[in-house]
């Protein structure tokens, strides 16, 4: 065991283990079990890389000017180069066993901060053949936490975080919207009867209905792809409130190009670096419209479960057969894709109410609950993409329109005479409605026992391209 101290006192660690005294006293403060997200965990080594260049560059320049008197007694190059490749190594997700601080946590992100130190710093000393511990040659705040602070790195890396985690939802709603346009097409005209309040109403077909879904997917791949010019404006150099207080300039103007160049990713300096720190309304907005879109898919997948089910009657449409429903009833299927993504939508939902009350919490310069704001935010994007793939590989893949079933159904509906009423009028065709309602024919054969419409015009007017059309004209 070794020894650590901080100005609380002491702690023994584990001789092997990367973590310190910091990431310890907040494992035993915060008896959480939820696991920080490692998205989370490699962006804040991502955001350390981009300091330790820039640090690396502001010596060179101050060296420049400064000459032989290094007044602000600068690393040597090999704790720089040990730093920078440790904070990249655990960027690739390395080391994330040896980060114990939970998700649900209070401090504003300051044991995320440290935990990511300890394990920088400590691995950093491995590389140049130190023992970890060895604070005295290099040290977690003094040296891992160079020109930084909890308040501007722990926000940088969500944002960094959430602009990746963007790109997959993105990516898998475009993918999704691609599928339900391939089935729209397919059943341009496969007439189906229309419901409003769950009850028949008029003709339409499963094209029309796919094409509600494929919009409304349109509009959430443009919205999730307008959430990267919210997000994208960052704080990092602002110090511990935005000022930049005891930070150089040089490193200020430069970290976040560094950052840029890291990531490919479109991060700004943000102008007032005091607002981008206390104010996480961003969050709020793009966490919205990620609402929005489970919605859409709360709605789509509700629809789909409802025409699929038994209660339904004659299945107009079959979902594919994913997995045994029950450990008792033989032979029993049930709609598991639907009930999951269901229950993702309703997560998200919770997600917005954290995330909005929590950013509302902001108080004066800064906003202590960030960690639970970004487990959210982080946790819906997860959630969403998770969703989307599914929708996409089970549910959507080998789903099956049976269009003789929902052809036949529409023409033994009452629904299908408010077609008719332009030519024969309203009452005509409620005298048609009740004959097929009492003796359960179908529209044709009602006609024939009314005789309202000769048989010829009848079939011209229920063909599907004109039932679709977009309302009637004189010529029609």
């Amino acid at each position: 065991m070794r020894i650590e101290k901080d100005f609380l006192g002491e702690l023994q660690i584990p001789d092997d283990v990367l973590y310190g005294i910091h990431s310890l006293r907040a494992k035993g403060n915060f008896p959480d079990q939820t696991p920080f997200h490692i998205e989370w965990y490699k962006s804040a080594a991502l955001v350390k890389q981009a300091c330790y260049r820039t640090y690396r560059n502001f010596k060179k320049a101050a060296k420049s000017q400064l000459g032989d008197k290094d007044t602000l007694h600068f690393m040597d190059d090999a704790m720089i180069d040990a730093l920078e490749q440790s904070a990249l190594e655990a960027s690739e997700g390395k080391y994330y066993e040896q980060f114990i601080v939970p998700a649900i946590q209070g401090g504003a992100g300051t044991s995320i901060n440290l935990n990511v130190n300890e394990i920088i710093a400590n691995r950093a000393l491995i590389i140049m053949g130190n023992n970890p511990g060895a604070y005295n040659i290099i040290d977690p705040i003094e040296h891992a936490n160079i020109y930084q602070s909890t308040n501007d790195v722990i926000p940088t890396s969500l944002k960094v975080a959430v602009m990746k985690l963007l790109t997959l939802l993105e990516e898998n709603i475009n993918r999704l919207r691609g599928k339900v346009e391939e089935i729209e097409k397919q059943n341009i005209n496969t007439l189906r009867v229309g419901y409003t309040q769950m009850q028949e109403a008029v003709p339409t077909t499963y094209g029309r209905l796919f094409s509600n879904y494929s919009d409304a997917l349109s509009r959430d791949w443009w919205r999730v792809s307008k959430c990267f010019e919210r997000i994208k404006v960052v704080n990092l150099g602002g110090g511990a409130i935005g000022t930049g207080l005891a930070i150089p300039r040089f490193f200020i103007m430069e970290v976040v190009q560094e950052l840029q160049r890291l990531t490919n990713l479109p991060v700004t300096r943000g102008e007032n670096l005091q607002d981008t720190t206390s104010n996480l309304d961003s969050f709020v907005e793009v966490h919205a419209i990620l609402k929005a879109h489970a919605v859409n898919l709360e709605k789509m997948v509700a629809d789909i479960r409802l025409l699929a089910s038994d209660i339904a009657g004659t299945h107009e449409v079959e979902i594919p057969k994913k997995q045994v429903g029950s450990s008792i009833m033989p032979g029993k299927i049930n709609p598991v894709i639907p009930e999951f993504v269901i229950s993702v939508a309703h997560k998200v939902y919770a997600n917005d109410n954290i995330i909005t009350s929590l950013c509302a919490q902001g108080c004066l310069e800064l906003n202590a609950y960030l960690p639970m704001i970004g487990h959210a935010l982080i946790d819906s994007l997860k959630l969403l993409t998770a969703a989307d793939e599914t929708l996409l590989e089970n549910l959507f893949t080998g789903l099956i329109i049976h269009a003789e079933i929902a052809e036949t159904k529409l023409w033994n509906s009452p629904a299908i005479t408010t077609a008719l009423s332009p030519l024969i009028g309203y009452h005509k065709a409620a005298d048609l409605a009740k004959e097929m309602k009492t003796t359960g024919c179908s529209i044709f054969e009602a006609n024939r026992k009314l005789n309202l419409l000769d048989e010829t015009s009848l079939n011209k007017i229920l063909e599907p391209q004109n039932l679709m059309k977009m309302g009637f004209s004189i010529k029609d």
